[in-house]
Formats: structure tokens, sequence, C-alpha cells
């Protein structure tokens, strides 16, 4: 009996993306969750070496107990709350447009943000109340949360984020009207700097009805800026 014909190697496999920027079917984020061998490749030993230089211009021991895995930690970390630079508008908007002959305003507000200032890489947290006058066509109301991820989870000021947000919403729905509201708390003034404990920073972005009627935008603003009650 003839010998069998030995096996031509397998071709190497390219690393795999970062976990925690990829998307799953229903335009979810997976969560951070996972081995340093599931993350992989030469982006994250990077990431690795230097959280670990870090440690050692801090004047630390990266190899002691308590500090062994913080590289590989930080690594997931900062990947997990940097992903909305992977993530897109229409990927996750989806299909999730429909044609509605609505013509008043649309609301979702108390949108928890969490985002990290790009000036001293410390986090900023927060809530976003967004509306829109439909134009014809309105939007799945999760989406409007979804779009406020997708630009939060960058290194971010305030000021572009707002605008980034009602961007994208005139972009996808072509509305009479958009309007952005953020309120939140830095950690740049809270924790170092100044060491301001109160202060609540709030910006603004104004387009379209909002920005030219009165009447729409003091509707938005006093709905933006008025107590939360809880549904009961």
């Amino acid at each position: 009996m003839a010998a069998d014909a030995p096996r031509s190697p397998r071709p190497p496999r390219p690393p795999r993306p970062l976990r925690s920027a990829r998307l799953d079917a229903a335009g979810d984020p997976f969560d951070e969750a996972g081995s340093a061998a599931d993350i992989g490749g030469d982006r994250y030993l990077e990431f690795e070496n230097l959280v670990r230089r870090q440690l050692e211009l801090l004047g630390e021991e990266p190899t002691r107990d308590g500090l062994a895995k913080t590289p590989s930690r930080v690594a997931k970390s900062l990947t997990w709350l940097t992903r909305g630079y992977q993530m897109d508008v229409a990927d996750v908007v989806g299909g999730a447009v429909f044609d509605e002959e609505h013509h008043s305003m649309v609301m979702v507000r108390d949108i928890e943000l969490y985002s990290m200032c790009e000036h001293h890489m410390l986090p900023f947290f927060g809530k976003a109340h967004i509306a829109y006058i439909p134009n014809g066509k309105i939007v799945g109301l999760s989406k409007l949360p979804r779009i406020v991820d997708i630009f939060s989870r960058r290194l971010q000021v305030q000021e572009r984020l707002t605008e980034q947000v009602a961007a994208a919403i005139e972009e996808v729905l072509k509305p009479l009207g958009v309007g952005v509201v953020i309120e939140a708390y830095h950690l740049c003034m809270m924790m170092r700097g100044v060491e301001k404990q109160n202060s609540k920073t709030i910006t603004s972005a104004l387009r379209g009805a909002f920005r030219d009627d009165a009447k729409t935008r003091d509707e938005f603003l006093r709905l933006a800026h008025g107590p939360s009650n809880p549904l009961r």
C-alpha cells in the first residue's frame, strides 16, 4: 500500500481583530471579557508593553502580584472604552428607519453616557437629551442611545461630541430639526486641576427648526432641563 503523501503546511492565520471592537448581529458591541489570546495580535502586545512601561516610569514594579495582570486589563479596558472608533452610524442604525407621517417632536432624554477627555484621558460622564422633528421618517428609539455610544466611546471633548451626535441624526433622518443637549461631569476638573466637585458642563447643538423657531427651541430646552420624574 502506497504511503500517504505529506500534507502541505497550513498558511499562517492573520491576527484576529480586537474583540471588543466588533459588533454582534444585533448591533451590540461584544463585552471586554476574554483571554489575551482571544484579543491577540501584535497591536495588543504592543499595548500591554506600553502600559507596563508606564508603570515602571511611575516608580512601580509591574511584576508584583497586584500589577502583574494590569497591563492586560488596561489594554482590554481602553480598547472597550474607545470602541466607538470601530463603529459606524449606518451599521448601527441598520434598517431601523421607517416611513411615518408624524410631524411633532420626538424626544429621548436622560441617555447615560460615558466618555474620556482627550486632554487628560480621564472620564467624563452624564446624560444626553435628544429630540428631532420628523420629515416623513422616524428611527427606532433605541438607535438614538446607540448613536450617542458611537461618539462617546472615543477620546472626546464634550463640545464636539454634542455636534457629532446632532450631525449623525441629521444625516440619517434628514429631519425638520434636531436638538441635542449634553450635561456632564468631568473628572479632569474634579480630581485634578481646579478640583471643583459640583461643576457641571452643559453643551447644546440646535439645527433646523430647533435653531430657527423660538417656540420649538423653548419647548425642547424646557423638556431637556426640566425635572426627570420616574414613570409610575
